[in-house]
């Protein structure tokens, strides 16, 4: 008599074929099947259901494999963004980035400077306005004060006069996102899109919201498509080039570069935050630009000879994306000689 444990493990290793390998009687076709402990051919199909979970054990294995996919905390949309970074370094390797260069070696520097002036002069009303909207009247009437000095003095925003000492007017960056984040809106999850580039869902919206303010107050022509083709392909041609060199060195030594542009963008967008909130407890720090698209220069070293410790409270990603080489040697004075 065969033992009942024994039948999984022979089944398991004998191939499955249609038909029994052993020939049927008639009778056994033509009549109700019954199952009986000493026919092996008619208590077989009984025993054909048990092996079926063991048989296909091994398979299970490699679902969890897939399930445990890994992604970095605030990035749910992990496998996406890469796939979308991925696409965008394509493009920008063929296309944006020659066409970039080809634009910085074509058009003379002073050129350059003014249209880039005047572009960022035509952002300074939605800062205004957002600085109303997070109870800050000084820093709005500073801001309309430069955009009226810049667009008068400064013809149109080409020459960027109110910075100078004569009015002390500086840009100060400010959007509907950060806006947002001053009332309390998480950031949302890390998104990356091509030609837009690192964002999170508040500041994908906060940054539609201010780019569709211009041309509903306004209209023609801030409304066109003529006028949005043309403005953002300066602008995008001009930010591409001008920070190409940082961007290699941002590149060229990561390990992860979409990681590390994750990093450098979350973490410069939560110390934007923590400003506008009031809650730098330091000496003021030059605010670095908002990355809207890789193209942008993150400007993280700056010039300071040593690093500042991390002046936000917000927690920071555990990612190959943290700059080991921001902590440096300790001296000690050597002990005085003796005599």
């Amino acid at each position: 008599m065969i033992s009942p444990l024994l039948v999984p493990a022979a089944l398991a290793f004998a191939p499955v074929t249609a038909e029994p390998a052993m020939p049927v009687p008639q009778q056994a076709i033509a009549g109700p099947v019954v199952a009986g402990a000493a026919d092996p051919v008619s208590a077989s199909p009984v025993v054909l259901a048990s092996p079926a979970p063991r048989q296909d054990a091994p398979v299970p294995a490699t679902q969890p494999a897939e399930e445990r996919h890994h992604h970095a905390k605030g990035d749910p949309l992990e496998g996406f963004n890469r796939t979308m970074f991925g696409i965008h370094q394509g493009i920008d390797h063929a296309v944006f980035r020659p066409a970039a260069m080809g634009y910085k070696q074509v058009v003379p520097r002073p050129v350059r400077s003014g249209l880039r002036n005047a572009l960022s002069n035509l952002t300074e009303p939605f800062i205004f306005v957002n600085f109303l909207l997070q109870g800050k009247p000084g820093k709005a009437v500073e801001t309309l004060g430069r955009f009226v000095v810049n667009s008068t003095f400064g013809v149109g925003g080409l020459f960027d006069v109110a910075k100078t000492k004569d009015f002390k007017l500086p840009h100060r960056p400010n959007g509907f996102g950060t806006t947002l984040a001053f009332y309390g809106v998480g950031p949302g999850p890390y998104i990356f899109l091509p030609f837009i580039g690192p964002t999170t869902l508040r500041d994908l919206l906060g940054n539609s919201a201010d780019d569709a303010l211009l041309p509903l107050v306004a209209g023609k022509p801030f409304n066109s498509m003529e006028y949005q083709l043309i403005t953002g392909g300066i602008g995008g041609l001009d930010l591409r080039a001008e920070s190409d060199a940082d961007l290699r060195a941002l590149f060229d030594g990561a390990v992860d570069p979409y990681a590390t542009l994750r990093s450098v963008y979350l973490q410069n967008r939560a110390a934007e935050v923590e400003e506008a909130k009031g809650h730098a407890t330091t000496a003021p720090q030059q605010a670095a630009p908002e990355l809207t698209d890789p193209l942008n220069d993150p400007e993280l070293t700056g010039t300071q000879p040593e690093p500042l410790p991390p002046q936000s409270d917000a927690p920071e990603l555990r990612d190959p994306l943290d700059d080991p080489a921001g902590s440096s040697a300790m001296q000690t004075p050597a002990p005085a000689s003796q005599p």
